[in-house]
């Protein structure tokens, strides 16, 4: 018998074939490589489950964050929406408050604050149908200036002194003041931020302390700054040189001095409104003039606590409120639902007898007014009066070089070059406008810093004692 012939024996390492299933039979045909199906699942490399597991939990934790942020807030608003369902008359109007959010010190967006309102407060207030007004400073010591001056405005008005403002178009429904008042003390204040609050009773103090007199502060500074000698030419030598006709010759000498311009100046020529004196402008009789013993009960406060993190040193902070938003909606949601609920506090007054050095070391007055206040220490540094200083100096550096341009150029002592023909340097006017807004915006800077800076007490009136009041939290369980 021939090897041809001869079976070789079964190799018993090859194990026979299962065999196939229609289902793999039908998806080998349709492409599917068969080397697919051999594969046996198996656990991931070390540096996948690692990967794996850093990322699940990151996107399980910020899920879980935003689920709970949604669960706050419907809770406290289903807590306060049955009051939305209150039918109003038909000259009625619903609740309004007025919301402050100051300048965040070091912040270029002034919105910040006011961004807080409308993303955890504005909610449940959308919900009871409270209607609001916001009011925001661009720069720091805006908010305090505009309340300043809206309580000077109030206190004319009461004194007889200026007629209280109306519409120029009168409507049925329109609120009388005592009307206006009574809404303004039923709505409330919101006051967004520890910074907000310093500006907020610096301006109230000065509104109800200082005198009723309109003060032009732009128009004060314009007349400062014209006598301080920086537009002024240097003083030549006259040589009396006579004409061919014996008539003096124009030269640059005799022209009229640069110190004279200031009066043709749009900055110094007198405006309609100061030609003429109206009784607002005047000066006040002593009585009509003395600030109030006593001061009429204002809208009552809301506190809402706000931080700004700004910086790089300030990153972890980020990082951790962006996966802890439900903290930030939970204390907007109470801020809220105490103010729609109305529940009251007589406003806590700062303990009298805390020393003045104490005050200072550690910023502690006691009461209300030391609301928020670890936020000062995160933008403790954000501006430093040294940084105007050295942004004035670098202008007054220039603003030689550019006046003596300015005024060779509208002499025509010289030609302009290419460049100036192309791009027209400012004209003297100009140059004098410029700094006038320099030098509001610089001092106006170093004014709100002193009131906001960290270690500055909030400033404080006795009169506030029994005139101010804050919402508190209503006595309810506390939701989740």
């Amino acid at each position: 018998m021939s090897s041809q012939n001869v079976d070789s024996p079964p190799n018993p390492s090859q194990a026979p074939a299962r065999p196939k299933s229609g289902t793999r039979a039908a998806l080998e045909y349709t492409g599917i490589p068969p080397s697919w199906f051999e594969k046996r699942p198996k656990l991931p490399s070390r540096n996948w489950l690692i990967f794996i597991s850093v990322t699940t939990s990151i996107v399980s934790y910020y899920a879980y964050d935003r689920k709970e942020c949604r669960r706050i807030r419907s809770e406290y608003a289903a807590r306060v929406e049955h009051l939305a369902k209150d039918p109003l008359g038909t000259a009625d109007l619903p609740r309004k408050v007025t919301v402050y959010g100051a300048k965040w010190p070091g912040d270029e967006d002034h919105d910040k604050s006011l961004r807080f309102f409308r993303k955890y407060v504005k909610p449940i207030l959308v919900a009871a149908a409270v209607d609001y007004e916001m009011v925001s400073g661009r720069r720091s010591g805006d908010l305090a200036d505009r309340i300043a001056n809206e309580i000077k405005t109030r206190r004319r008005v009461d004194a007889g002194v200026e007629p209280p403002s109306q519409s120029p178009v009168p409507l049925p429904n329109q609120l009388s003041l005592e009307q206006k008042r009574k809404r303004e003390l039923e709505g409330g204040t919101v006051i967004v931020g520890r910074h907000t609050l310093k500006e907020f009773m610096a301006g109230l103090k000065r509104g109800w302390t200082e005198s009723m007199d309109r003060v032009d502060r732009e128009d004060m500074l314009a007349q400062e700054l014209a006598l301080d000698g920086r537009f002024d030419e240097p003083e030549e030598t006259v040589v009396d040189l006579e004409g061919v006709d014996g008539e003096p010759l124009p030269t640059r000498s005799r022209l009229l001095p640069s110190n004279n311009a200031a009066l043709f100046s749009p900055l110094q020529m007198p405006s309609p409104s100061l030609s003429k004196p109206t009784q607002s402008n005047l000066n006040l009789p002593a009585h009509l003039d003395t600030p109030p013993s006593t001061i009429p009960t204002l809208p009552t406060l809301l506190l809402v606590p706000f931080t700004n993190h700004i910086g790089f040193r300030q990153v972890p902070h980020m990082i951790w409120g962006f996966f802890n938003e439900r903290h930030k909606v939970r204390a907007g949601s109470e801020a809220a639902c105490s103010l729609v609920m109305g529940h009251a506090r007589p406003f806590a007054a700062p303990n009298t007898t805390v020393a003045a050095s104490e005050v200072q070391s550690d910023g502690r007055q006691g009461g209300d007014l030391d609301f928020d206040l670890p936020a000062e220490s995160y933008y403790n540094g954000a501006f430093t009066p040294s940084e105007t200083e050295k942004a004035r100096k670098t202008y007054y550096d220039a603003l030689p070089t550019k006046l003596a341009t300015a005024r060779a150029l509208a002499r025509g002592t010289r030609a302009p070059t290419k460049e100036e023909d192309s791009h027209p340097p400012p004209t003297e006017v100009e140059l004098r406008a410029e700094r006038l807004k320099k030098e509001m915006r610089w001092r106006g800077d170093e004014a709100g810093w002193e009131v906001v800076k960290p270690g500055q007490p909030v400033q404080w009136d006795e009169r506030f004692t029994d005139a101010l009041q804050a919402f508190d939290e209503p006595p309810t369980d506390n939701v989740g």
